[in-house]
């Protein structure tokens, strides 16, 4: 018997963008792949290619799916009553995170000491971050402890950085950090952990702390209260570290942040006794860099989920990308994501120069302050601009742009919030005087090329001769937007370089995304972000 086929048209799927995944993070970056080769890490680049295949691939996607919404469940005590403190992840958790420990972001500069190194880090730490930002945290926090274990205690360094180093998850260590506590945050001398003395080189801890990031880490760097002052220790997981729960955050909802009590904790000091920020900043230093590192990662997903919605969804009979005001769009969010990755490559060059110069430190110290600032400041709000582009869309768990709008304000809190790295700047200013210069004398280097920049670095040499705290923010923007514009002047193609110069030096942009002036190429700023 015959049958007449229906047709249904709500079972009909049309003018719907196709999946991104699969995509090769690295090969559609240009500016990556530039940059890495611009600041000496040119030859780790088949290894950032093969990182930015795997991030990109259906099996990542769907790790990083489950991996959110199975989130972490802390069990402090066993069935009979006794204190375990575990924590319960997702395998998609350790798929994930095995990934980035197993392709030496976290110890990659510490095992090859070559001048790259860290260029080549960064550029890794960008890829795998497009899978999963949640576990960028104990890989940032882990490459950032040898460093302050190397100056502040030596034996430990020699005891600990093998594991830590180690592009082995199931045989390696991980590390993480306890500073904050409920009563100080940012103010960490108002901390009252204290620490007391109990022979043989150990210590006893006693104290809580509001922030424990990755409790499942093999070791912790604490500050706490000796008799001599605040004091940095290192912590081994275990008796006497009683985890009290998981933090209900905002974003980074794969990544179990906790609260901890020490009760009578083993410790052993890092650093001079009574000098525990001057120990713990050489770790932050390097945290700070992985901020810049995970916002930039954050502008170029929102970037590249745009433009790649936009040439796929028609909207008034033409492609979206087509359409003039959507174009404006998308090519400003471009030029923040290329200046975004062009700034941070060459300040983790610094830190390879740094390893081998000791005269390119202020710059490294001052850049980093500087930038982290801006990046993480500015992060969220292009963020939400990246997920507008999709429309309802973007604003369904199903896009990820919502985990992307969720993590955006992460930056700007961790490592110090806006104000706080604003008021370093300020204190570096003053107590550190040859970062200013070193920072001027590189994005002097542009000088001449572009008249716009070169008025707005004529503003910002005059802006030094009061020092205001209220006017900090200000006067850091400036000094970020600068070295930005420096460097795609030197180093992007004259149409991004003008772009920005004009828009974010020189007035002629607005206060939202999409209000870049008449004349700019926006086909080519588009193309270059995401080539066609």
């Amino acid at each position: 018997m015959a049958t007449t086929e229906i047709h249904d048209p709500a079972r009909e799927v049309l003018n719907q963008a196709p999946s991104l995944q699969p995509v090769n993070y690295f090969d559609v970056d240009v500016a990556l792949q530039e940059g890495l080769a611009r600041e000496g890490g040119g030859w780790g680049a088949d290894r950032a290619r093969e990182a930015g295949a795997v991030a990109g691939s259906l099996e990542a996607f769907a790790h990083a799916v489950r991996a959110e919404q199975n989130t972490p469940v802390l069990r402090t005590h066993d069935r009979w009553g006794n204190r375990i403190d575990a924590v319960e992840l997702d395998p998609s958790w350790h798929w994930l995170l095995a990934g980035a420990i197993e392709r030496g972001i976290s110890g990659l500069p510490w095992r090859e000491e070559i001048p790259g190194a860290h260029v080549l880090r960064a550029a890794l730490f960008t890829l795998w971050g497009n899978a999963d930002d949640g576990v960028m945290c104990p890989v940032s926090m882990t490459y950032a402890a040898i460093p302050a274990l190397r100056d502040g205690n030596p034996e430990l360094a020699a005891e600990w950085e093998p594991r830590l180093s180690a592009p082995d998850y199931a045989h390696g260590a991980l590390a993480g950090m306890a500073m904050t506590e409920r009563q100080g945050g940012s103010d960490v001398r108002a901390n009252i952990t204290r620490a007391d003395d109990a022979g043989d080189g150990w210590w006893e801890l006693q104290g809580h702390k509001w922030f424990c990031s990755y409790p499942p880490c093999d070791v912790f760097l604490v500050l706490a209260q000796a008799p001599a002052g605040l004091s940095c220790f290192l912590v081994e997981r275990g008796p006497g570290m009683e985890f009290q729960r998981l933090k209900n955050k905002l974003g980074t909802r794969s990544l179990p942040s906790s609260e901890v009590e020490f009760r009578g904790a083993r410790a052993r000091l890092v650093g001079e006794e009574g000098r525990g920020v001057q120990a713990i900043i050489r770790m932050v230093n390097h945290t700070r860099l992985d901020c810049m590192l995970g916002a930039t990662t954050g502008y170029r997903r929102g970037t590249l989920e745009a433009i790649h919605h936009a040439r796929h969804r028609h909207s008034f009979g033409a492609r979206l990308v087509d359409q003039p005001l959507m174009a404006n769009v998308l090519a400003d969010l471009a030029l923040d994501s290329e200046a975004a990755t062009a700034v941070s490559l060459r300040i983790a060059r610094a830190y390879d120069e740094g390893a081998f110069n000791p005269e390119a430190a202020p710059f490294r110290r001052f850049g980093t302050a500087v930038m982290k600032y801006w990046l993480c400041k500015r992060a969220p709000g292009h963020a939400a601009e990246a997920l507008e582009c999709l429309g309802g869309n973007g604003y369904v768990e199903d896009s990820r742009l919502p985990n992307l709008y969720r993590g955006a304000p992460l930056g700007s809190i961790w490592e110090g919030s806006g104000n706080v790295a604003a008021l370093d700047v300020l204190r570096a200013l003053v107590k550190e005087p040859d970062g200013l210069p070193a920072f001027l004398a590189e994005v002097e280097l542009a000088s001449g090329a572009n008249a716009t920049f070169d008025t707005h670095l004529e503003r910002v040499k005059g802006s030094f001769a009061t020092l205001d705290q209220f006017a900090a923010r200000r006067l850091v923007e400036d000094l970020a937007l600068t070295l930005q514009a420096s460097l795609l002047i030197r180093h992007a193609p004259a149409y991004v370089s003008d772009a920005f110069c004009a828009t974010r030096l020189g007035g002629q942009g607005g206060r939202a995304y999409g209000t870049l002036p008449a004349g700019v190429d926006t086909r080519a700023i588009i193309d270059r972000a995401l080539p066609a």
